[in-house]
């Protein structure tokens, strides 16, 4: 009888569980092009470099004027003319309408930190469109300059150059980039004077009907961007196609003169091409099979 409670109590006890830990948090991994624009001091040196690059070419170009006052409606400016081709980059005249110079928005002069994030934390996700445009009227305080672009738009308004903005954010979200650009630190930016959006002009993303707006009001003397549509819409084609653009004898002499170029391995049209479209077929190697010299 004795026996037989002792089972009935034991069968009756609590058996312990064994304890499981927590499965790990692994943070999402950061893609080697974030590493790089948003957090590597070689990416802010070539910020740096570009802006120290820009100002100082847009402050010899107004000492020559200065200096040789009537030569001032032979100067001409960093757009491209309507009939411009790629092989014959004719540039509009200046005449003598007040100096300007003209960036993109986007990872030129805003980094746009917050919206990477959440990129970075949905590795995968397609681009949206509607995301976007959330992330623009939600996002204002959530940027931040680009390392130099501060000290280079504050040093060309003390010269007397009005700094202009053309960007494809929206222009039904003109209140929202205007408060974005203020809150960077790069001043104030107004829709239709020195703020341009898609969707001005009746244009998509393009941005060459701007770009003539603006030298209509304006001598472009230097232009910025991270984007080779941020200084003119005919760069199309492969990317074997645009690098050979790019470096043609007709237009080669525009970089670091009248256009700028910061650096973007995040988004955008650089990131295209296939094997065949980055290595050359002639300049291919693979290591020798064992044996072979």
């Amino acid at each position: 009888m004795v026996l037989a409670l002792a089972l009935m109590v034991s069968a009756c006890a609590t058996v312990p569980q064994a304890t499981v830990a927590p499965a790990p948090v692994v943070a999402p991994t950061v893609a080697p092009g974030m590493q790089f624009l948003y957090g590597s001091g070689e990416a802010a040196a070539l910020d740096h470099q570009a802006y120290n690059t820009l100002v100082d070419a847009v402050r010899r170009r107004l000492a020559s004027e200065k200096a040789d006052p009537k030569a001032l409606s032979d100067r001409t400016s960093a757009v491209l003319t309507p009939d411009a081709t790629l092989d014959q980059p004719a540039t509009l005249p200046c005449g003598d309408r007040p100096r300007a110079v003209v960036f993109d928005v986007d990872e030129t002069l805003l980094l746009n930190l917050g919206f990477e994030y959440d990129d970075a934390t949905h590795p995968g996700a397609p681009y949206d469109e509607a995301h976007w445009l959330q992330w623009e009227q939600a996002g204002v305080d959530r940027v931040a300059a680009v390392p130099g672009a501060v000290a280079a738009v504050n040093e060309l308004r003390n010269m007397g150059v009005t700094v202009v903005f053309n960007t494809n954010r929206s222009a039904a979200n003109a209140a929202f980039t205007e408060a974005a650009i203020a809150h960077a630190g790069l001043g104030s930016a107004r829709h239709g004077e020195t703020l341009w959006l898609k969707g001005d002009l009746g244009s998509g993303s393009g941005k060459d009907s701007r770009r003539r707006a603006i030298a209509a009001r304006y001598c472009v003397v230097a232009m910025g961007g991270d984007q080779l549509g941020d200084f003119s819409d005919l760069f199309t084609g492969t990317p074997q196609q645009r690098r050979a653009a790019v470096s043609s004898p007709a237009i080669h002499g525009m970089w670091g003169r009248f256009w700028f170029v910061l650096p973007n391995p995040v988004y955008g049209t650089a990131l295209k091409g296939g094997l065949d479209d980055v290595f050359p077929a002639d300049k291919r190697w693979s290591p020798p099979a064992s044996g072979e010299k």
